[in-house]
This record gives structure tokens, sequence and C-alpha cells, in this order.
């Protein structure tokens, strides 16, 4: 060895630094091999409470619209998830914070609150708490719950600073494990909840009449500006050369909506076979609809009688959109007559109308259909339905109103609401 050569150096890796490593290695495998929220959750708390040595351990998420800490997992502290804890308190609030592990190195001997929080908690979960270790799960600088333990397995049950270091070493991996895991469950449910949706819109299908290809008076057509509609219509022969109809149209969008839909068009499907007077109908399915109602929710709806032999339409209308009569002669007519929407008021009494109705066709339609807007924010209204009647009128009823929904697509305007249209070819 020539003089002056330095002696290299062995650099010696820290045992318990690498017991740590080898730990969070096997923590970030085990997190990869499931998806499943409650799996995660009880093998993260297994291996901390073998790493640390403690005697029980809970992960706590917070839920921002209550602003309360729940605690979704626990080991060997029962009764916890039947509690939620305001965020501020204890040290747990502290720890979300602040964003940083604690240590209560003896809850008795620490200040007040503390020990406070925990003789209350201890006291509704059968437990005693000696000593705690509270570290904040962090994703994206945002606190998205705390890891607690309790108790360290010694003597005197007291955890020391370097349990408070490998608690917050192990927390990092723990956070976006449990978070990959929590948004992968909102996923699930996400899809699971669509599936529900496009089950009810299937459903919903069924309730709507399907139209005859043969020489019959009456078509309809509903397209859903989403999954499901707030729209609905039927129609039926009744016997005698008599034709039942009715449209409706729910307030306000979504599953809330679709749901008072599905019930009044059962009602009035049940109804409409037994009872042959407009006005009498919606008055039972008002009386129906003001019981069951969410509070300021309606529905309009227009229901009607087609008496081929007598050349006649009976007419009764709860708020819905004025129909359209268009005559052999090109021209239209309105009928304006109506009531409040059903749900509204209890004991109104419903007016019906008689029409002679002779070579003419009658439009009933919802307001998708009127308001519905071109890209200059323009809205079709009812002139601008008109002219695609008459662009269409020698269709036969159950392609015209087909070729009328996509001619009004297909001009560019879009569509934000459910188009239904109902249309009665009068002889």
């Amino acid at each position: 060895m020539f003089f002056g050569a330095k002696k290299k150096e062995t650099i010696k890796i820290d045992d318990t630094s690498s017991k740590d490593l080898e730990l969070v290695t096997k923590m970030n495998q085990e997190f990869a091999k499931s998806l499943d929220l409650k799996e995660t959750l009880n093998n993260s708390l297994d291996l901390i409470i073998k790493r640390i040595n403690a005697q029980a351990a809970n992960i706590f998420l917070i839920d921002k619209k209550n602003q309360s800490f729940q605690c979704i997992a626990s080991k060997h502290q029962a009764y916890l998830e039947d509690f939620e804890i305001p965020i501020t308190q204890g040290v747990m609030g502290k720890a979300a914070v602040m964003k940083k592990c604690i240590r209560v190195g003896d809850v008795r001997k620490d200040v007040r609150e503390i020990a406070e929080f925990y003789f209350d908690l201890d006291n509704k979960t059968n437990f005693t708490t000696y000593s705690v270790l509270c570290s904040p799960l962090i994703v994206s600088d945002e606190c998205i719950g705390v890891i607690h333990c309790l108790n360290k397995k010694t003597n005197n049950k007291l955890f020391e600073e370097n349990d408070r270091k490998l608690l917050e070493t192990l927390s990092g991996p723990a956070a976006l494990a449990i978070n990959n895991a929590k948004m992968a469950k909102d996923l699930v449910d996400k899809n699971r909840m669509q599936k529900e949706i496009e089950i009810v819109g299937e459903i919903q299908k069924t309730l709507l009449s399907q139209n005859k290809k043969e020489n019959f008076p009456i078509a309809g057509i509903n397209i859903p500006a989403k999954v499901v509609s707030g729209d609905f219509y039927n129609f039926s022969e009744l016997g005698n050369g008599k034709y039942g109809f009715g449209v409706a149209d729910v307030s306000g969008k979504g599953i809330k909506s679709s749901l008072l839909m599905s019930k009044a068009s059962s009602l009035y499907r049940c109804l409409s076979k037994t009872i042959y007077s407009a006005s009498e109908l919606l008055n039972l399915l008002n009386s129906e609809i003001c019981e069951t109602a969410a509070r300021g929710m309606f529905v309009t709806m227009l229901i009607g009688i087609y008496d081929s032999n007598k050349k006649e339409l009976l007419l009764a209308n709860a708020g819905h959109e004025p129909p359209l009569i268009h005559s052999k002669d090109g021209k239209f007519l309105n009928y304006t007559e109506a009531g409040p929407p059903l749900g509204i008021m209890s004991k109104i009494k419903y007016k019906e109308t008689t029409l002679k109705f002779s070579e003419s066709s009658l439009y009933i339609f919802t307001d998708g259909i009127t308001e519905i807007k071109d890209a200059e924010g323009n809205m079709l209204e009812s002139d601008g339905f008109k002219s695609y009647i008459q662009k269409y009128q020698h269709t036969p009823n159950y392609q015209r109103l087909d070729e009328i929904v996509k001619d009004i697509i297909k001009s560019g305007r879009i569509q934000k609401d459910d188009l239904t249209i109902v249309v009665v070819d009068g002889v």
C-alpha cells in the first residue's frame, strides 16, 4: 500500500431503515394485489400494527359533506364505526390540520382537551388509551383521513419518537393505496349506478305504446335527452271505433322525475282501460299524484279520446303544451283550454272539451320540441314545428314522427330535453 492512500470506507446500512424499506415495498405490493377498499384497509392495518407493535389501530377518512371523521377500518377497538367525530376534535383534528404525524406520549399527562377527548372515546368503546400516534393520509397535498395507532405493546404502553417517525414513513404509501382503492370503489359504484339507470330506461321504454304499421290512427315517438326520460305517452284501442291517448311531461330531470313519470304512466295505463272520461281520468290522476309527489314536482298531461265513428275528439288538459290541429286545408288550429298541472292543487276539477275532428291531424308534444335551440340559441317554437309537420304530413304516421325528429336534429339543433310527439289522424 502506498503511503498517503486513503482506506476505502465500508458503508453500513442501518438495519432498522432496511426493515422499514422492505415493509414499505411489501405494503405497496400487497396494496397492488387488490383494489377492494375493505381488503386494502385491513391489509394496511395488519402490516402497520405488526411493525409499530401497537395494541390497536384505526383508519378514519374525512367526510367532506359532514365535516367529520368516519372510521372505515378498525383493529382491536370496537364500536368506532358507530361514531362520527368532528374534524376539529382531538389529536386526529390536529394531525389533519398540521399535516404531520403527532405523538401523544402519555394521554393522562397531556393537555386537558386531548385527555378528555380520549377519556370520552374510551367510555364509548370500552377501551383504555395510554399513548397515541396519529398520522395524516396525504394525497396531492390534501388530507383524506388519518391512521390512528393506540398503545404500544410494552410494559409502559407508551410510544416513543422513533415510532412516530416510522408511522409517518408508512402513512405515505398507505395514503396512496387507500386513495386508489377508494377511487376504484367509487368507479365500480358509479358503473353499477349507471347500469341501474340503463335498466330503468329500458323499463320506461316498455311503458310506451308501440307504433303499428297497419292502418292505425295514432302513433308516438319519445327520444330521451339522457338515459331516462321524464316524458311519456300511451295510446290504445278502446273498442267501438274509440281510441284513447295520453301525453305527459314531468317537471325536472333525473331519476326522481323518471320515477314520478313511471308512476303517472302506470296509473294512466290502468285507469284508461275502464274510464272513458278525459276529465275524470285527470281528476283521479291528480288526486293520486298530489298524495305522493315530492314537494315542487308536478306533471303536465293531456288526455284524449278519439271517436272515429262520430268524428269527434274528447280532450282534457292539465297544464300541458297546447296541441296543434292540422286541418285538411293546411291550416293550424290550437286547443288552448287547460287547467293546472297534476300534483299542484288536490281539489281541482278538470274540464273536458268535445271537438269535431275529420280529415285532420292532432299533434300533442312536450316542450322539448318547441324549446330545442339552434347554434345561435334560437328556439324552434310552435311555428318552426308547424313547418316540419307540413313537410311530412303525407307520410304514414308511424314513419312521419321519426322523419320529423330526425330532420329537426339534423338541422343542427341541440337536444337538451326529452322529445315527445303523439299524432292522431282523423279519417
